[in-house]
């Protein structure tokens, strides 16, 4: 996962400020590295490791002035974890410099670059972003924006969003199958691109609408343009999004995050009640299903855990011991509200199941009588290539295990997760509509060694 972001601006001395508030509104997203690149009679790049505010200190932003600027935060999926692979991602070429931020995975990427080596293109990155890039910069060679970006698709399998700049040319761009998010607003400035509306309410802009998957929003000399590129027979939103990854405050293609996590627990508690005397979430991320839980089940909402807020997502650290090390730094149990109680967890989802064993464990020892673990997801069994860190079924708890096998290595009392179907109603799109991928094996797009139902998702370009 990374948050991309597209800024037009007329006040050259503003475009930084707005790019950088962009950007801290989807750190969440990513925090391993993040850049910005502006155009001002050429493409100017400051990229760095860390998180937005170490990346962007002292005078950095006033170096960064330009009408037109894109930002990237970033967690790895494809290529290491190092300043190289920090985006933007800048090429220069015949038809002028490019620069790409990129939220997604591409599948085919060892295939496509070793084409692309064969023919003589040098790579600085380990990166799939710079194979798209590599491939734009030839296009754009032969075609205008629209076909250049109809015959990248035609080559890319996989999830990418992209915000992308051509010279002093604005544009976003979101795969035929929608994996990821992508919207536009527009205020007094001019118009901002992001990864998510809570990055366009940050800037106080109006959201104009969600970037439809296989379109492009082209934004030249201060005027809009959306371009449909290409369409598919179904799309493949990733239900990851609602469940776990994007701010609660978000709305994706229409859906009110914060609403769809609230009927999960909702449907959560009427799924699978257990006789309790309060419930708490795991923060930040369970909160909010935590209260639907609550609300629905008529047992009392309570903090059993405060959280560390100088404490990244623990999820996508990129290293399992530094996950397991921020556990103990980031939560800490609040011993009043669960000495002698019975206590229902209510988490989005368990991954790897290291996190969820230890929260239960401090839990318990603060004196919890019960410690009973809700999810408002069903179990995780397969790994995801479109830009989720699950990479393989070895480190996912669910994989091939049963539900008491979960229960008893996170040594809770009892377990449930929401059903499928109570995940898809609450959500609110139609399961075609869905990539369900991580949670029944059953893949959108062709993956070597899994199952595919490619079929009802081939675009028509």
């Amino acid at each position: 996962m990374c948050g991309v972001v597209g800024i037009y601006c007329e006040d050259e001395d503003l475009t930084p400020s707005l790019t950088y508030y962009s950007l801290y509104a989807l750190q969440h997203r990513g925090q391993e590295s993040a850049g910005i690149a502006v155009y001002s009679k050429g493409v100017r790049v400051h990229r760095g490791m860390g998180l937005v505010t170490e990346v962007f200190k002292g005078d950095v932003l006033s170096k960064l002035r330009g009408r037109v600027a894109v930002g990237h935060v970033r967690y790895s999926t494809t290529g290491e974890s190092r300043i190289e692979n920090a985006q933007p991602i800048l090429v220069r070429s015949k038809v002028g410099e490019i620069a790409i931020g990129h939220n997604g995975n591409l599948v085919n990427y060892p295939q496509l670059r070793e084409v692309l080596e064969n023919e003589g293109k040098v790579f600085l990155t380990t990166s799939d972003t710079e194979v798209i890039a590599q491939l734009l910069s030839n296009l754009l060679m032969r075609y205008d924006i629209e076909n250049s970006l109809r015959f990248l698709t035609q080559k890319l399998l996989g999830s990418y969003t992209l915000t992308i700049l051509i010279n002093d040319t604005l544009v976003g761009y979101r795969d035929p199958l929608g994996f990821r998010p992508l919207c536009v607003g527009e205020g007094d400035f001019g118009f901002a691109i992001a990864s998510e509306s809570c990055a366009l309410d940050t800037l106080g802009v109006e959201k104009v609408r969600d970037v439809k998957p296989g379109e492009a929003v082209i934004v030249r000399d201060g005027e809009v343009e959306f371009l449909r590129i290409a369409r598919s027979k179904r799309c493949a939103r990733c239900v990851f999004e609602y469940i776990y990854f994007a701010r609660p405050d978000s709305v994706i293609d229409g859906v009110n995050v914060y609403r769809a996590r609230y009927e999960m627990g909702r449907r959560l508690a009427k799924e699978s009640f257990v006789d309790c005397d309060v419930v708490s979430p795991v923060p930040d991320s369970g909160t909010t299903c935590a209260i639907g839980y609550s609300v629905e089940s008529g047992v009392p909402y309570m903090e059993a855990l405060i959280k560390n807020r100088y404490v990244g997502r623990t999820f996508i650290m990129p290293e399992q011991k530094l996950r397991e090390l921020s556990v103990r730094l980031k939560m800490n149990v609040v011993r009043e509200n669960v000495r002698g109680r019975r206590v229902t967890l209510v988490d989005d989802s368990i991954v790897r199941g290291t996190t969820s064993r230890k929260i239960v464990e401090m839990v318990r020892r603060a004196g919890a009588k019960e410690v009973h673990f809700r999810v408002g997801s069903p179990p995780i069994i397969a790994p995801c290539y479109f830009g989720i860190d699950m990479s393989t079924r070895e480190e996912l708890i669910a994989s091939g295990r049963d539900v008491e096998h979960v229960r008893k290595a996170i040594s809770a009392d009892t377990l449930a997760y929401l059903s499928l179907d109570g995940l898809i109603k609450s959500v609110g799109f139609d399961e075609k509509e869905l990539c369900l991928a991580c949670l029944t094996g059953i893949y959108p797009v062709c993956v070597p060694g899994e199952l595919c139902d490619n079929s009802k998702y081939e675009p028509n370009y």
